[in-house]
């Protein structure tokens, strides 16, 4: 299923609402600390050393933009500032320095070593940057620097704040190891470095923080062996150690002795073994999540977990692929207050979904997607109301009908149950669900009439592609119409009405054939309309003659320009051909009557062919085409060297990318699989990809083979050799030099190097790339484990419209998926024809990654 972006942001704002309520309820703990203030105390005159350091930590702060500052001030007594709390006794800062939020930015003033008192130090989410200084204070208890730009590495000496109950590094970007060190804080009860980029290993001595009841390292790049003495923490309530790089194996009969723990994630690592059984002892848990891992075997009864909201094992090896594996669904069905389970991309499956799942009252999503999960889906997993997120069941073997139980499922929006062997017709009732946002039916074998209304009418919101048996629907899904039936008898007089009609125009052609005269002027052919009834006269003039203003592009064959029809106010594009010989326009006309009934929403639309003679006399040639605003693939993908700020913004993101790409693989099946006969394009590459204003990709001088190779064959005795010419250096076959015969095997060769160079950004023609090294050899080299060395950059850098760097671009799913797509590449551009993919295979595989890469956005964490 594939959920909105919003719903992943949702699920991780979760995650951190979770840790800082837990985090805020263990501060309660702290002793010692006096947070009635001073409202009751009178005024003395403080400590000058305080009040000194106070002045000159002011003065090192810089982005004072809410004004949180202007009480520092020698007018008003410093226990009186805006974030400054004092001991009643001695007027010292010894309680706190809460700048919290306050959008301070500059380094980390060192004079805050200054105050010897300090116990509690808070500058959480602001702009402050540096290396956390080495003169804090020893009897601090709270240090809470979460959500800066901090740099550098955690200092050793922190291990030496004996009294430090709370340390918060989180959402900086601290690098290097852990220090061992941090073992020796005795007290610690909260310790948060989640969001950073650490690496090295968890040290062992981490093991020995008895009191700790807050532990997260998330999001870092931590490795190693996790350490056992971990499991051991019994006063943890939150333990998180996920998006890691962490290794390992868990035994069935490892002990976890957590009796406490309410948040247990080890998600993103490469663990492997199996889950403990001892974990279905940890009585409290609310979220339990094993995903993307490499765990495999049954999974253990968490019966008694009956505390439960959240469970993720998705993107393992779990299961046996066996009856009985979904049985421990059975005993979560009892679990009142299950919100969410996802258990995708695993090895479950021989047996069908337990209905007993229809007991989770609560269940607001449920994905049991990419397993090998079979039978009919039962009645009673549609009848759970309060199903309001999403329901994914998608990349199984479930066959029948879809439940008409669906009908109570009215809150939901995403429902994904693609890739299936699903039959019947598409329930009506679907037009009535107005939550719905996205609804994928596709890979099935539905048959009868799509709805028009409801979410039917939203083409990128409704995915209904490789069902034979459906028809009707908007015109944007590109389906047959629907036929009512009709008796024999109707059906024989409209044959005898056909027939007469068929021999009446072939007649009357006949007739207009033997006394039309032969043309002196262009020939107009293949005419969509009368407003496109042009001749030489009227391409003379609506590109100005030409004039290199209106040149978009010229290749061997000839030059593309834009033209502008004064009379209807329409813009085209027409592509001129470079003929020196007269005698080619007989296959021309021949080859356009072909390209006539050519139609595909991935093709440029072909609007008029002329043939005929210039003013000068010379052989003309042009096809008029659909203008494309957004131009071509190639000047996205190697833009030139921009002439504004507002063309040097200009990039495909990674989205877009899949989907150009799709684009043009739909474009190449049809011509392959779909025409009366097969086509060749011969000449597939970046320049020959189209843009329309919806950044949709169109295919662009297909058909062009077959006709610049049939007015080359009129002059040549050698077919293969001729035919050889055709194509483009770095993206022509190898066979082709060898002098073998065009093939769609050919265009597949292009398509897996396009492939390659939208994502890696590098041309195939790059100067890397000679004495036998490949775009195709540069990217084998580099899979699987180092895919962020070849993606394109920009990529990994993708801007915001503000023109900012932003925090988050590709996560790890993406490139695991990623790693897909150049798989499909690399077989495409195999160097053996008959190692090649058909494309009508290469859209299967591309529109199920398209499909999963939507998948991480959903609340799985």
């Amino acid at each position: 299923m594939k959920l909105s972006k919003m719903h992943f942001e949702a699920s991780t704002s979760f995650l951190l609402v979770y840790i800082e309520v837990i985090i805020l309820l263990s501060c309660f703990n702290l002793q010692g600390l006096n947070l009635l203030g001073l409202a009751a105390t009178p005024v003395a005159r403080g400590n000058d050393t305080d009040q000194r350091a106070l002045f000159q930590f002011k003065a090192m702060i810089t982005g004072d933009q809410l004004g949180v500052m202007e009480s520092w001030n020698s007018f008003i007594h410093f226990c009186q500032w805006n974030g400054v709390t004092c001991g009643r006794k001695h007027q010292r800062v010894t309680e706190e320095l809460n700048l919290a939020g306050k959008s301070f930015y500059n380094n980390i003033p060192q004079e805050i070593g200054h105050l010897r008192r300090l116990e509690i130090l808070d500058m959480t989410n602001n702009s402050i940057s540096g290396e956390i200084p080495s003169n804090i204070s020893s009897r601090l208890t709270r240090f809470n620097m979460r959500g800066n730009r901090l740099t550098g590495e955690i200092p050793a000496f922190l291990g030496h704040l004996s009294n430090l109950k709370f340390l918060s590094f989180a959402n900086n970007s601290l690098r290097g190891s852990i220090p061992p060190s941090l073992g020796n804080l005795s007290s610690i009860q909260t310790l948060v470095l989640m969001a950073n980029e650490l690496t090295g290993i968890l040290p062992e001595a981490l093991g020995q923080l008895t009191n700790l009841s807050g532990f997260s390292i998330a999001g870092n790049t931590i490795s190693g062996i996790l350490p056992i003495s971990m499991f051991n923490l019994s006063n943890i309530i939150i333990f998180d150690i996920g998006r890691n790089k962490i290794q390992g194996t868990f035994h069935s009969d490892l002990e976890i002795n957590m009796p406490r723990v309410e948040f247990f994630s080890v998600q993103g690592n490469q663990i492997s073994g199996q889950i403990p059984i001892s974990i279905s002892n940890a009585s409290e848990l609310n979220v339990l999540q094993f995903q993307d891992n490499r765990l495999h075997g049954n999974v253990p009864s968490l019966e008694k977990l009956d505390s439960l909201f959240r469970v993720n094992l998705g993107s393992n090896h779990l299961g046996h692929g066996k009856e009985g594996d979904l049985n421990f669904l059975c005993a979560l069905a009892n679990n009142t207050k299950l919100e969410s389970l996802y258990v995708y991309d695993n090895n479950f499956g021989g047996g069908s979904i337990p209905a007993s799942l229809g007991k989770c009252q609560n269940l607001l999503t449920m994905d049991l997607s990419d397993n090998n999960i079979s039978g009919t889906i039962p009645p009673q997993v549609f009848r759970l109301s309060s199903m309001s997120i999403a329901l994914d069941l998608s990349s199984n073997y479930l066959t029948g009908p879809i439940p008409p139980s669906l009908s109570s499922l009215r809150g939901l929006v995403e429902l994904d149950l693609s890739d299936n062997n699903l039959s019947g017709g598409i329930p009506k009732f679907l037009v009535s669900f107005r939550a719905l946002k996205y609804l994928n039916l596709s890979f099935n074998d539905f048959e009868g009439v799509i709805p028009t209304e409801g979410i039917f009418k939203n083409t990128s919101a409704t995915f209904v592609e490789r069902n034979n048996k459906i028809c009707g629907g908007i015109p944007e899904l590109h389906l047959p119409r629907c036929y009512s039936k009709r008796s024999s008898k109707t059906y024989s007089k409209i044959a005898v009405v056909i027939v007469i009609l068929a021999v009446t125009l072939v007649s009357t052609s006949l007739l207009i054939l033997l006394f039309r005269k032969k043309k002196e002027q262009p020939t107009i052919i293949c005419a969509e309309n009368s407003l496109l009834q042009l001749s030489y006269q009227s391409i003379l003039k609506a590109t100005d003659g030409f004039s290199m203003q209106n040149l978009l592009g010229s290749g061997s064959y000839g030059s593309v320009y834009k033209g502008s029809i004064v009379e209807s106010g329409a813009t085209i594009a027409i592509k001129v051909f470079n003929l020196m010989n007269q005698r080619a326009s007989r296959s021309f006309l021949t080859e356009c009557e072909a390209l006539k009934n050519i139609r595909h929403r991935n093709l440029v639309k072909v609007l008029t062919a002329i043939s005929g003679v210039d003013y000068q006399g010379n052989d003309f040639k042009a096809l008029v085409y659909e203008f494309m605003v957004n131009g071509s693939l190639e000047n996205w993908l190697h833009p030139s060297i921009a002439i504004n700020e507002a063309e040097t913004m200009r990039n495909l993101n990674f989205f877009q990318r899949v989907s150009v790409s799709i684009d043009v693989a739909h474009a190449l099946e049809y011509l392959h699989h779909h025409c009366e006969t097969s086509i060749i394009h011969c000449d597939l590459k970046p320049s020959n990809i189209l843009l329309d204003e919806a950044m949709i990709g169109h295919l662009s001088d297909f058909g062009l083979a077959k006709i610049l190779s049939a007015d080359i064959l009129n002059y040549s005795s050698h077919q293969s050799s001729s035919l050889g010419l055709r194509g483009t250096i770095g993206y022509t076959p190898p066979e082709y030099a060898m002098g073998c015969k065009l093939s769609t095997k050919g265009d597949v060769y292009s398509y897996g190097v396009l492939l390659l160079e939208m994502f890696t950004g590098k041309r195939p023609t790059h100067d890397m790339f000679k004495e036998g090294f490949s775009i195709h050899n540069f990217v084998a080299a580099a899979l699987p484990d180092r895919v962020t060395e070849i993606i394109d950059p920009i990529l990994l850098q993708e801007r915001s419209t503000q023109g900012r760097i932003a925090d988050v671009t590709l996560n790890h799913k993406h490139l695991q998926h990623l790693n897909s797509i150049f798989e499909v590449a690399l077989i495409c551009s195999a160097e053996s024809p008959t190692a090649r993919m058909d494309m009508d295979d290469v859209v299967s595989k591309l529109c199920s990654i398209r499909d999963k890469l939507l998948r991480p956005t959903r609340s799985r964490h």
